[in-house]
């Protein structure tokens, strides 16, 4: 076990913020068309965290034009550039799957003051 720790730590990132459920993030993203690269931003609401360690991912909802879209993204990823918390939320779950069935004011998370 001392093994796998030792050869994951290599890869994992040391500058990650403080990421909780019903967090609003911004994520940039390394996008690769053809030969050159951008970087793209995804803002929504942390709707879920999983696993640890290198393999750590967050779950970003957000609704554009009306649709709900989701992106999963490994944390510890070379394409995730970076993460950045625009604001905190206040929530009582683990998982926030309920939003995905909820529109407009109903899917808001309140601010933590």
């Amino acid at each position: 076990m001392d093994l796998m720790k030792a050869l994951t730590s290599h890869y994992m990132k040391q500058e990650l913020p403080e990421i909780s459920i019903g967090d609003t993030v911004r994520v940039h993203v390394k996008i690769k068309e053809g030969s050159r690269e951008r970087i793209q931003i995804f803002e929504g609401t942390v709707i879920a965290r999983k696993h640890g360690g290198i393999e750590e991912s967050i779950t970003v909802r957000r609704i554009s034009y009306g649709v709900g879209c989701e992106k999963v993204f490994p944390l510890h990823a070379p394409n995730v550039v970076n993460v950045e918390v625009v604001r905190h939320g206040k929530v009582r779950r683990a998982k926030l799957y309920y939003l995905r069935d909820r529109l407009g004011k109903a899917a808001k998370v309140k601010e933590k003051v």
